[in-house]
């Protein structure tokens, strides 16, 4: 028996893929190279808006950036009509300190972008801009309160993020939050929390997502815009050696305890910030001060070396297929 994933509810821009599963936005880590690679690779893609930084005087490097997606991507899909791309994705954060909003919104619009994910605040007018170009737009949120207004302003899907996700997360167990959403909501819904094997993607589609959303594995690529010490740490860690913590941005987000350690603080006695220090003015909410701090989700158990970033999806992809034959064999022997 063949199965097929029920694609009905998606906007065009999802469906198809090889994998359901997209790359999300790292700061600094996420460059054209990955973007690129994940996309040939048959997942979507993604890049803050903010990683693209240009020096004072220069054009803007998010046109450039946005240009090398898409030529590269389009030569990739007359090249192989029957193994085309998949879509690529953008970041806007949209914090009130986010200075650049404005642009970014019209670079993205002119270019066509076809996935926009919004962080950190929903607006209706930035909904509007990625629907003015055919866009479609997935926000991300950490309870089922900030999800409903998020589609109330115009979001077309969510990003549920949940307990264990790298960078800023929230509290909640995956089982909960996918859960509670899905009782009002039955369109577009990706899980961001530990998704870094193909067993954890299969039990995100059981619950209820849609896609895994997969970060921290990207780290420790070839193709990743990280230090190679990030890197092997990346690779050298597990679950036991992420911190929860305010410190760093103002708003509580995982990070590698290692890198807390290596900057002479004490991981265990942390103390807390506000989020009315968050300021993303110089393209980062993180102060200069701990530019050493790295992010990590608590799925990188998984993450054995560092690889190139097809190899990884071909890695998950083999898992998850396996994965869910295994379970199948349960309901249809």
């Amino acid at each position: 028996m063949v199965w097929k994933r029920d694609e009905s509810h998606l906007p065009e821009q999802l469906r198809g893929l090889r994998l359901p599963m997209i790359g999300s936005p790292l700061f600094i880590i996420s460059v054209p190279e990955l973007v690129i690679a994940q996309c040939k690779a048959g997942i979507i893609g993604s890049f803050p808006a903010l990683n693209a930084r240009e020096a004072e005087g220069e054009p803007p490097l998010l046109e450039a950036w946005l240009k090398q997606i898409t030529e590269e991507l389009d030569r990739h899909n007359q090249e192989n009509p029957d193994n085309p791309a998949a879509p690529f994705a953008v970041n806007q954060i949209v914090h009130r300190s986010n200075a650049r909003l404005e642009r970014d919104l019209e670079i993205c619009t002119r270019w066509k972008v076809p996935v926009w994910i919004t962080s950190l605040g929903a607006r209706v007018e930035v909904n509007e801009a990625a629907h003015s170009c055919g866009g479609v737009v997935l926000h991300d949120v950490i309870n089922n309160t900030f999800a409903r207004k998020a589609i109330e302003k115009g979001a077309d899907g969510l990003i549920a993020v949940a307990a264990g996700a790298g960078g800023h997360a929230g509290q909640q167990s995956p089982m909960a939050l996918i859960r509670e959403i899905r009782q009002w909501f039955s369109g577009p819904l990706a899980l961001s929390g530990a998704i870094a094997c193909g067993e954890s993607l299969l039990a995100a589609r059981a619950m209820g997502a849609d896609f895994g959303y997969v970060g921290s594995p990207f780290i420790a690529t070839h193709e990743a815009n990280a230090q190679e010490d990030y890197k092997r740490m990346i690779v050298e860690s597990g679950a036991e050696d992420i911190v929860y913590s305010s410190l760093f941005t103002g708003v509580h987000g995982n990070y590698l305890k290692k890198s807390v350690v290596r900057a002479g603080m004490d991981p265990d006695n942390l103390p807390s910030a506000d989020a009315s220090t968050m300021n993303f003015g110089d393209g980062s909410s993180k102060p200069k001060a701990w530019k050493e701090i790295w992010g990590s989700g608590q799925g990188i158990g998984e993450v054995t070396e560092i690889v190139h970033a097809a190899d990884l999806v071909d890695r998950i992809d083999r898992e998850y297929r396996a994965a869910g034959a295994k379970l199948a064999a349960e309901f249809i022997g």
